[in-house]
């Protein structure tokens, strides 16, 4: 076993919040069910595609920001007011914002019927699939045979901290944090910059910035190249290159498609930035795309990331394991506009192939099946504080090998207070 317990827990169940009721590493741990158990469980017609239920997601999605389109096109207008320190000023901020956060989450909706069809959860036709995946999420700037190869990992090796994609923790070591002293990186800016002002770090970077520097292949991929070796030190796999080593050569062509996918939707953002102004496309759709990436980010870190749910070296992985490390929450509304990825993401991670209009019914079967054996993960906490939470509680990991939890730089002593008891 590794070295990783859970520290955080302990600390947690004080404090009466969440903690998921599995812990491998207790010896009265339950055994896990096969895959074709838990599958039993479920009635069948919830494995049941339909092209017309899907394409009136589609429909719906499209309309509703269809009408929010024509709505702010007839109260506000792209030119900045003279005075932006004024009521006039105010209200044209305020009205963009609102705007840029509302379209924002509708276009979510499309990302996540795009994502259905990577999974070919859509229809029972791939091909049909592809091309709608194709058009949506090209639309969002994703590179969509890439991510399709890439979040495919992610769903085969769930918690796997050697082999596994996206949200993979990162060690102290790695981290900057050398035999428990702060040397340099996060473990440093986190005593720089106190706990409080890191977690807001940690959100900012992950909604901001995260989304776009995954594609690059610089921040939150696996370790391992598409041939099972693990990556040089420096060495980058991105979602654009075909030559990168996330991808293997049968499938070069499809991410050669998705790259020049993207960069013709650029190219027109920029014509149309050229020919309209640029500020004309921040507000119509760049301030409303980094709102669908700060979503989209949201739902992985948070389905995945708790100081109580377990991390598995590769010779403690399994996929079952994997997937029951999942976590179901709440969104309250936003469940209705991302047709309820984050509520019913066991069912999901369990089965993609799944339809998501199903996954309700999926889950309450689920959840009967494996809550009575403590396998289910379901916090009920508001998701904006779970995530300021496991801002504070996720940080590292002790080592990739054996049952590995999060670890916090809040619990690590201050380079100051060291040098005050020597």
């Amino acid at each position: 076993m590794g070295k990783g317990g859970r520290a955080n827990v302990q600390k947690a169940t004080v404090e009466a919040v969440w903690t998921s009721p599995y812990n491998p590493l207790d010896p009265k741990a339950p055994a896990l069910p096969s895959k074709g158990q838990i599958k039993a469980a479920i009635p069948k017609e919830c494995f049941d595609k339909s092209y017309m239920h899907s394409m009136w997601f589609v429909l719906r999605d499209s309309l509703m920001a269809g009408a929010l389109v024509y709505a702010t096109n007839a109260a506000l207008s792209t030119d900045a007011p003279s005075k932006l320190l004024s009521l006039e000023g105010l209200a044209w901020f305020a009205g963009w914002n609102f705007y840029a956060f509302w379209m924002g989450t509708i276009l979510t909706g499309h990302w996540v019927l795009a994502h259905e069809c990577g999974h070919g959860a859509f229809s029972p036709s791939q091909t049909f699939n592809d091309i709608w995946g194709f058009v949506m999420h090209q639309a969002l700037l994703v590179p969509y045979f890439a991510w399709q190869f890439s979040h495919a990992k992610h769903h085969k090796r769930t918690n796997n901290l050697v082999d596994g994609e996206s949200h993979v923790p990162t060690t102290g070591e790695e981290n900057g944090l050398i035999n428990g002293v702060r040397v340099s990186f996060y473990a440093a800016w986190h005593e720089a910059m106190g706990d409080g002002a890191f977690a807001g770090w940690q959100v900012f970077s992950h909604c901001v910035l995260g989304w776009p520097l995954y594609l690059m292949g610089l921040a939150s991929t696996g370790r391992l190249a598409n041939d099972g070796t693990f990556l040089g030190e420096g060495e980058i796999i991105d979602h654009f290159r075909p030559s990168s080593k996330m991808f293997p050569a049968k499938i070069r062509a499809k991410i050669i498609m998705s790259t020049l996918g993207v960069i013709a939707s650029l190219g027109l953002l920029l014509k149309i930035s050229i020919d309209h102004g640029f500020l004309t496309v921040f507000l119509w759709y760049t301030a409303p795309y980094m709102w669908t990436n700060a979503w989209l980010v949201t739902y992985t870190w948070l389905q995945h990331s708790d100081p109580s749910v377990p991390q598995y070296g590769a010779d403690e992985w399994t996929w079952v394991r994997g997937a029951l490390s999942t976590i179901d929450r709440p969104y309250g509304i936003f469940c209705f506009f991302h047709h309820k990825i984050g509520s019913t993401h066991v069912a999901h991670h369990l089965f993609h192939e799944m339809p998501f209009y199903r996954a309700d019914e999926a889950t309450a079967a689920i959840k009967a099946f494996l809550e009575p054996k403590g396998l289910y993960n379901y916090d009920p906490t508001p998701w904006y504080k779970a995530m300021w939470r496991i801002a504070n509680t996720c940080h590292y990991i002790e080592d990739i090998k054996g049952v590995q939890y999060y670890k916090s730089f809040n619990d690590i002593p201050l380079t100051k207070d060291k040098k005050k008891a020597a």
